[in-house]
C-alpha cells in the first residue's frame, strides 16, 4: 500500500482532551509540524457515532479537516477489559462522562471494579487507532494495543483516563505511576503513531 506523507506545517488534533494534547505535541515535534488543538480552535465535538475506534477517529479527523481546511489527526482509544466482555470499548469516554458533560474517571474506574466483582480475570488491554485526514477527505488509519492487566485501587497521579489502573504486560508500575517518558516506551498511542510516523509523516 502507497501511503501519502504529510507536508510540514499546521496539523489539527482533532480533540479537546489536554492529555491527548501533551503527548501528542512530544510525539509530533521532531517532524515539524505545528499542532494546533480543536479545543483551541473552538471546533465543536462531533458525535462519535461509529461501532469502532477506526470509524470514530474517521468522523473526528474528517470533521477537524473539512472545519479548517488543514490536515487534522484524529485519536480514539479505550480500554478493553476481558471480564467485561471487552467493554468498555469505544464506549470509554461514555463510562466518564458526567451529567454536566465534563468527564472524571474516577467513578469509571471504580465501575470496573464494580461490575467485574469477584472475576478473578484481570487482563485489559489499552487500544488507540489514529487517522490523518487531508482536506480532499483522504484518510489514513493506524492501530497500536498494548496488552496487561487492570488493578484497583488506582495508582499514581501521571497520564490521564484510565491511566491509574492500567498496569503494562511485563512491567510492575501502572501508567498512572510511571513518567511520560516511561509510558511512551509502551504507550497504545505511541505505538499507532510510530505507524503512522513511519508511513505518513515528514522527517
Amino acid at each position: 500500500m502507497t501511503h501519502r506523507r504529510l507536508a510540514p506545517g499546521r496539523l489539527v488534533l482533532a480533540s479537546h482532551n489536554a492529555g491527548k494534547l501533551r503527548e501528542f505535541a512530544a510525539l509530533l515535534a521532531p517532524h515539524g509540524l505545528e499542532l494546533v488543538s480543536a479545543k483551541a480552535l473552538g471546533l465543536p465535538e462531533p458525535a462519535e457515532t461509529g461501532s469502532t475506534f477506526l470509524e470514530n477517529a474517521r468522523i473526528k479527523a474528517l470533521a477537524a479537516t473539512r472545519a479548517t481546511g488543514l490536515p487534522a489527526l484524529a485519536d480514539d482509544s479505550g480500554c478493553e477489559v476481558a471480564a467485561l466482555g471487552g467493554a468498555p470499548g469505544v464506549h470509554t469516554a461514555d463510562w466518564a462522562t458526567q451529567p454536566d458533560g465534563s468527564r472524571d474517571y474516577r467513578p469509571a474506574m471504580a465501575r470496573i471494579a464494580r461490575e467485574a466483582g469477584a472475576n478473578p480475570d484481570r487482563r485489559c488491554a489499552f487500544v488507540a487507532t489514529l487517522v490523518l485526514a487531508w482536506p480532499d477527505g483522504h484518510c489514513e488509519g493506524f492501530e497500536g494495543r498494548t496488552e496487561g492487566h487492570w488493578v484497583y485501587p488506582p495508582r499514581g497521579e501521571n497520564g490521564f483516563g484510565f491511566d491509574p489502573i492500567f498496569v503494562p504486560e511485563g512491567e510492575s508500575l501502572t501508567f498512572g505511576e510511571m513518567t511520560p517518558e516511561q509510558k511512551a516506551r509502551l504507550s497504545h498511542r505511541a505505538r499507532a503513531f510510530a505507524a503512522l510516523a513511519a508511513a505518513c509523516l515528514p522527517g
